[in-house]
């Protein structure tokens, strides 16, 4: 489980269909939440659509070989853990793999009990499992309570769990209600570029922020054509 209990979700990549049956089967028996992609194009769309955290990819994909792949997840989120499954041996793949940006390259055929293990300690050194308490942390966002730390979105009794990517991108509104901010700004603050890739990615996560809003229509998200956008708050009647 995740720091706020919620499922750990993995994008798992690996073309053979068996493996990746079996591995998949085997990470959900642990309790994680798994998206299985065959082709590294596919998981590129994927990933730039649905926030992970942790990736899993063969090295060895149709459409987007694992390396390219790596990169290209890189620039969406550069934080998110990414382990290799490869037969791939030779040292120079092992460099390439971590000039890729992996935090881990397992060699096939491995154990499951190892992979487990492996995931396990990265998403302890990257906080995403139970290690350490956290204080939380709340932003008032019109009728609603934001616990940014806990990754939770609360409208009375209404608890909504936020992936990391939204709440980073609704920690930045939040703290600039009622402003107008660049787009370009936004894209550099929570995402580190501002490319065509990652702006296509923002304005999904922005659409699904503003479904997770509607329940107080005082707020919302607002497109300023030309100009960016603004997290608008009115001041609720008395």
């Amino acid at each position: 489980m995740g720091t706020d209990d919620r499922p750990i979700k993995i994008l798992l990549v690996e073309d053979d269909v068996a493996l990746s049956t079996i591995t998949s089967d085997f990470l959900e028996l642990h309790g994680f939440d798994v998206t299985v992609e065959s082709n590294g194009g596919d998981a590129a769309t994927a990933f730039s659509s649905n926030a992970y955290d942790l990736c899993i990819l063969d090295v060895m994909l149709p459409g987007l070989d694992g390396f390219l792949l790596a990169k290209k997840i890189r620039k969406v989120d550069e934080s998110v853990p990414v382990v290799f499954l490869t037969a791939r041996s030779m040292p120079e793949d092992r460099i390439e793999g971590f000039k890729s940006g992996c935090d881990d390259y397992i060699l096939k055929p491995f154990s499951a009990e190892e992979l487990i293990l492996r995931i396990r300690a990265i998403l302890k050194r990257c906080n995403l499992i139970q290690g350490q308490v956290k204080t939380s942390s709340f932003i008032k966002i019109g009728k609603y309570l934001f616990d940014e730390r806990n990754m939770s979105l609360s409208l009375e009794d209404d608890i909504q769990t936020l992936t990391r990517r939204e709440a980073e991108l609704l920690k930045y509104f939040a703290q600039r209600q009622n402003q107008l901010l660049p787009r370009d700004e936004v894209l550099k603050a929570v995402w580190g570029t501002d490319d065509y890739f990652i702006g296509r990615s923002m304005d999904v996560f922005i659409t699904r922020l503003r479904k997770r809003l509607k329940g107080d229509s005082t707020i919302g998200i607002v497109n300023i054509h030309g100009s960016g956008f603004k997290l608008e708050v009115k001041e609720n009647e008395i």
